[in-house]
Order: C-alpha cells, then sequence, then structure tokens
C-alpha cells in the first residue's frame, strides 16, 4: 500500500476550512452582507468540494468491492447536502428559520465530515494503491478548481423550499 495520507490531509484542510466557515455563520444574523458572503463562499466551497472529491476519491472506492457501500453512503450524504444548501438559499435570511434551517444543516453536515475522517478514510487507505494515489493527487486539485469557478447559489423557488 502507498502513502494515502496526502489526498486524505488534502479532504480534511477543506473540512477545517467548512467547519470554519460555518462557525463564522453561526455568528451572523439577519439578512447581513456578511451572512450573505460567507453563505456563498461556504456554499460554492461545499459544491466543488463534494464534486472533486466523487470524482478523485468515491470513484476510485466504488472499484473496491470492500468500500462500495461506505461509498454509496457518503455520496448520498453529498446529495442530501446540496439539497439542505438549496433549500436554504431559496429563505429568507432575514427570518428566523433560516437560522434553524442552517443549525441543523451545520449538525448533519458535521455528521457527515466526522464519519468520512473517522470512519471512511481510515478504512478506504487499507484499499488504496500507488497507482490510485497518482490518480486522486492528479484529479483532486484540477477538479475541485473547475468546479469552484462553476459553483453557483441554485435556490428552489421559495414555495418549493421545504420547511
Amino acid at each position: 500500500m502507498s502513502d494515502t495520507t496526502e489526498i486524505f490531509d488534502r479532504l480534511k484542510e477543506d473540512h477545517d476550512r467548512h467547519r470554519d466557515l460555518i462557525d463564522k455563520l453561526l455568528e451572523t444574523s439577519g439578512e447581513s452582507e456578511k451572512r450573505e458572503e460567507l453563505f456563498t463562499e461556504l456554499t460554492k466551497e461545499l459544491k466543488s468540494h463534494a464534486a472533486a472529491e466523487e470524482q478523485a476519491l468515491y470513484s476510485t472506492m466504488l472499484r473496491k468491492p470492500p468500500t462500495t457501500d461506505e461509498t454509496r453512503h457518503s455520496v448520498a450524504e453529498h446529495d442530501e447536502i446540496d439539497e439542505m444548501l438549496n433549500d436554504l438559499a431559496a429563505t429568507d435570511m432575514s427570518e428566523g428559520g433560516w437560522l434553524t434551517k442552517f443549525k441543523k444543516f451545520a449538525h448533519d453536515y458535521r455528521h457527515h465530515i466526522d464519519e468520512e475522517e473517522e470512519d471512511h478514510f481510515p478504512d478506504f487507505a487499507n484499499y488504496l494503491d500507488d497507482e490510485d494515489q497518482e490518480h486522486m493527487r492528479e484529479v483532486f486539485d484540477r477538479r475541485k478548481k473547475e468546479e469552484k469557478a462553476d459553483a453557483e447559489l441554485t435556490p428552489e423557488k421559495k414555495e418549493e423550499a421545504k420547511e
């Protein structure tokens, strides 16, 4: 097995940045410029991270039968996170309901990244070889940069937003 710490360290760096942005957002109130800026930044970070992570790491892990259940679980959670972000974008930030939704989102997202870091990444490391490591190194940063450039807030129509 190769030294797989590089890709996992890179993913954890992103997760730490996400935690920091969430903490900063929780300190904001109302429909402030700061809240809007932080939410836009968080959304672009999360969407680009998820797309790059799926293409670099999870596409690799789907080819490893012992890890396909964990991989599918994480990808499904990415879809749920994306839906929550879209719902938040469609909710008026000046309403108390926005912060309530954001707190639930923050809890669910932290659970997701803790699970990845504590359970999935150590397990995945057991199945990666040098070729996998090279693929992931090559793909992750390139895809994240491309995805971040294209990422945008995609709010649902307010009447379709989840309660």
